[in-house]
């Protein structure tokens, strides 16, 4: 194994740093949906449709991903991408109504699609320098980022503090990280894997549609993926304050717990990855989630409630990043195709979760819309078969 150079080192660090901003940025909006719901008079299906105007605007502009990043590298549209974002947060306060909220998050998710690629694209990059598994630990930072956004939104909630100033407060603090960050990631225009030669040589046809098939398994992993981490974000801290009557303050404590335990899970991940594989971590993490959260709906105390999206949490924590590591290493494709596509259905299940979860709540109750959540666990046991079992060669 390669040691990483002092250009590789600083571009990890500076990679991560931008993970940490992008998940920052949205959960300190996350922990204040209660008042937005009732400052603007939204039922739940209401507040989930209007959540998912995000994924929407993330599935119309998450296709022209590869489009920026080959004209303007990974790196200038991951760092100034945040900051885009962080003035878009800015316009949540001033929403008139459930439409106008909807828009704000619609070009929130636009903007954050992009992103996305771009901080994977350039993180793959590093990866492959590096040689070993890296990316469970970015997005481990990611996880950082989003407990650090939601401990700031739970702390403006029980502070009262107005959604207009915290969110103020959190563009300027961010947006100097992610330029801060700018300057220390990989210069120049993105590389991408080797290709092996005996690729090259075999039948393209039978590849790309195996390929084709390949990228549906890995969708529908990443879906599921996103159907978890949405039930933390948008309905935890709805459950806690419906179902169990508590405070503004303790109800943002649900994706914190969830958000913790997915950035341990990640943090450790690569380690586990590297020793047993993707396949088997998924598969394993997949069950935890969904006996985790069945025993939380059964039993639903404020401890079962946090313990039950804190497994879920640390269950689906190497679902995303192992989609994307394989859907960026599929034979057949060119370059940053399969992480693009992998990326864009990601948001589908963005799209789909917060409007199936809130119809479910308002037909039946929301311990009914989080049984969503126990599915996506066992859809994740029958897709895990599509991941591969090895982390990037090394670049000599």
């Amino acid at each position: 194994m390669n040691t990483p150079t002092r250009q590789a080192r600083h571009a990890r660090a500076a990679v991560a740093a931008l993970f940490l901003t992008n998940g920052a940025v949205f959960f300190n909006i996350v922990p204040r949906y209660p008042q937005i719901r009732e400052d603007l008079h939204l039922s739940n299906v209401a507040l989930g449709s209007a959540i998912a105007a995000m994924p929407i605007g993330a599935l119309l502009a998450g296709l022209l991903a590869g489009a920026f990043i080959r004209r303007f590298h990974s790196a200038r549209v991951a760092a100034f991408g945040v900051i885009l974002t962080t003035v878009t947060s800015l316009t949540v306060p001033f929403a008139p109504n459930g439409f106008g909220l909807a828009a704000a998050l619609f070009v929130f998710g636009a903007l954050d699609s992009v992103i996305d690629v771009a901080q994977n694209t350039h993180g793959l990059r590093v990866q492959r320098h590096y040689g070993r598994s890296i990316v469970n630990s970015l997005h481990g930072v990611w996880s950082i980022g989003a407990v650090l956004g939601g401990l700031m939104g739970s702390a403006a909630a029980g502070l009262n503090l107005s959604l207009g100033l915290h969110l103020t407060i959190s563009a300027v603090i961010f947006s100097i990280v992610a330029l801060a960050a700018y300057r220390f990631l990989l210069p120049g225009p993105d590389d991408s894997p080797t290709p092996d030669p005996a690729e090259t040589k075999t039948d393209q046809e039978p590849i790309k549609a195996a390929a084709v098939r390949l990228l549906a398994a890995l969708g529908v992993l990443a879906a599921c993926g996103a159907l978890v981490e949405d039930a933390g974000a948008s309905w935890g801290a709805i459950f806690l304050t419906d179902e169990l009557h508590t405070d503004a303050a303790t109800a943002g404590l649900a994706v914190v717990a969830m958000q913790v335990a997915m950035t341990i899970g990640r943090l450790t991940g690569d380690r586990a990855v590297d020793r047993f594989g993707q396949r088997t971590v998924v598969r394993y993490g997949a069950a935890l989630g969904a006996i985790g959260m069945a025993a939380a709906l059964a039993y639903p105390t404020v401890p079962t409630a946090l313990a039950g999206f804190a497994l879920a949490g640390l269950g689906v924590a190497t679902l995303v990043p192992a989609a994307m590591h394989t859907a960026d290493e599929l034979p057949g494709l060119s370059p940053g195709t399969g992480l693009t596509i992998v990326s864009w259905l990601l948001r589908a299940g963005f799209l789909l979760s917060p409007p199936l979860v809130g119809f479910l709540a308002d037909q039946f109750s929301l311990r009914v819309g989080l049984l969503t959540v126990v599915a996506a666990g066992v859809l994740t046991l029958l897709f895990a078969r599509v991941l591969v079992n090895r982390t990037a060669a090394p670049i000599h």
